[in-house]
């Protein structure tokens, strides 16, 4: 059965995901939302099988994600499933956002949605797992990804994660992260350390930073992945004091070749 997997990803978690969800499947083509922000009319996967890989935002799903399953068109499809990477919980009201905006545009939601625990990256708030803390969560979330791999393959219905808190949580909080993610870039700055190497303009999914003078810029169509933060080479970009003191994270299977391949750039 032919499958195809759409992906977004920050620092490399839901790649990794979506690579060996689609290694297990076997016949199955990965693709990244990114570059599919610009398409305005309806994406018509031409596979039975559709899945959707992505990580959880304050609850919710990245509004570039959103926005892209508000465009697509599974209706040929004879399953679709997604999985939502998270570093703290939220994936139930993840994936009941995505269902609820497939049923809305198609009237058909998913036929399964699974949650998957990897180290969390929001560098804004807090510092990522390292050391051994990484690995077990790491670990765990292969043999939770290798599990639910044997649904998927079997196209077997699955219903969905329901919870109080996170529905409550998304309620609350999502609306908030929504109205200021784009320009919450303002908080991002570069220090002396910039070699005017190019790689967050390279690695950044929402084509959002460009170099003016050697130096990055941000265009306030931000997705808050944080990714320029944590994959910058000498660390010279930050948003506020606390990130100097924290930790940089990508997931150890993907590469920066891995990343820019997302912006569909050859280099």
């Amino acid at each position: 059965m032919k499958t195809i997997v759409y992906y977004f990803t920050g620092t490399g978690n839901s790649l990794a995901a979506a690579k060996k969800i689609a290694a297990a499947l076997g016949d199955c083509d990965l693709v990244p939302i990114a570059l599919l922000e610009k398409n305005c009319g309806d994406i018509v996967p031409p596979a039975d099988r559709v899945g959707i890989v992505c990580p959880v935002y304050f609850t919710g799903l990245p509004l570039i994600v959103a926005s892209f399953v508000g465009r697509l068109d599974p209706a040929a499809a004879k399953y679709v499933f997604a999985v939502v990477t998270h570093g703290g919980g939220g994936e139930s009201a993840a994936l009941r956002q995505l269902d609820r905006i497939l049923r809305k545009r198609q009237g058909r939601g998913i036929d399964a949605g699974f949650g998957v625990a990897m180290p969390g990256n929001y560098i804004l708030m807090y510092d990522s797992p390292a050391g051994k803390d990484q690995e077990e969560i790491l670990t765990k979330a292969d043999n939770e990804i290798a599990r639910i791999t044997g649904p998927v393959s079997r196209c077997e219905k699955c219903d969905l994660p329901t919870s109080f808190v996170p529905r409550l949580l998304h309620t609350l909080i999502y609306p908030w992260f929504t109205s200021h993610v784009h320009t919450d870039d303002r908080k991002f700055t570069v220090t002396g350390k910039c070699t005017s190497c190019g790689t967050c303009v390279a690695l950044c999914p929402a084509k959002n930073i460009e170099l003016v003078q050697g130096k990055p810029v941000w265009r306030h169509h931000c997705e808050l992945c944080c990714g320029c933060i944590h994959l910058c080479p000498v660390q010279a970009i930050q948003a506020g004091s606390n990130t100097e003191k924290r930790l940089r994270y990508r997931n150890p299977d993907i590469t920066i070749a891995d990343m820019k391949a997302q912006r569909g750039d050859e280099s």
